[in-house]
């Protein structure tokens, strides 16, 4: 039978243990199982259920992309990306405002329930995807990860967020000056000194939650030279 040791009488420990059948080495944890972790890489993020979403909270959502592509800021990317981010806001779907990175996007967004919020998001990744591999000639995933998303609940850290989001480019690129002209910078409204030539055709939309009209107000407007500080995701 298989399996099955005979054992003489005479047999000591030694060769007893050797006539064994080695142990099994499949099932349970074992060290060193598991991915392996990329010296440097980020961790991505953690495959849980989401919050509930609600409508008077927006939502402050990073993308970052597959470690294939990271030239979201090229002359011959960043417009299809535009493009793309222009055509997602619809009725229940809102972008508010977005800044893009060479390896990341961030957006302030508002959805009326949590449908709206996935659905919209599903969507404009599957968007921005097609724009970008056809503007590179390519054909794969583009996004390396789930989206990261925070619920923004009070008039500070609706602040903060704009300012974050809006001044994004000075936390990687500490000698770059003046608005960037790969987020929606040009179109805000809400700056101490103004923008003195606002473009025609906004990619974004305004702000209908009260926390993003008006609340944030209350801790002062954004003044374009402010240093955002580091947040989650970002």
């Amino acid at each position: 039978m298989i399996g099955r040791v005979l054992i003489s009488p005479n047999q000591d420990g030694a060769h007893l243990a050797a006539s064994l059948p080695p142990p099994r080495t499949w099932g349970g944890r074992r060290a060193g199982a598991g991915r392996k972790r990329t010296l440097g890489r980020r961790p991505g993020v953690p495959h849980r259920v989401r919050p509930p979403h609600l409508a008077a909270h927006p939502v402050h959502v990073t993308l970052r992309s597959s470690q294939t592509v990271r030239c979201l800021r090229a002359a011959r990317v960043f417009p299809a990306v535009r493009r793309g981010l222009a055509a997602a806001s619809h009725e229940g779907f809102r972008i508010l405002q977005f800044s893009v990175q060479n390896d990341h996007v961030h957006l302030i967004i508002e959805a009326d329930d949590a449908p709206a919020l996935g659905g919209g998001l599903r969507g404009l990744t599957i968007r921005l995807a097609r724009a970008v591999n056809r503007a590179l000639g390519r054909r794969g995933p583009v996004w390396g990860d789930r989206y990261h998303a925070r619920a923004l609940t009070t008039p500070r850290a609706m602040r903060h967020c704009l300012v974050y989001v809006l001044m994004n480019r000075a936390k990687h690129c500490e000698g770059e000056r003046g608005l960037d002209p790969c987020s929606s910078a040009l179109w805000f409204d809400g700056g101490a000194r103004g923008v003195e030539t606002v473009p025609a055709g906004s990619p974004v939309v305004r702000a209908r939650t009260w926390l993003a009209a008006v609340g944030w107000r209350r801790h002062g407007l954004v003044a374009f030279d402010e240093p955002p500080r580091r947040e989650r995701g970002g």
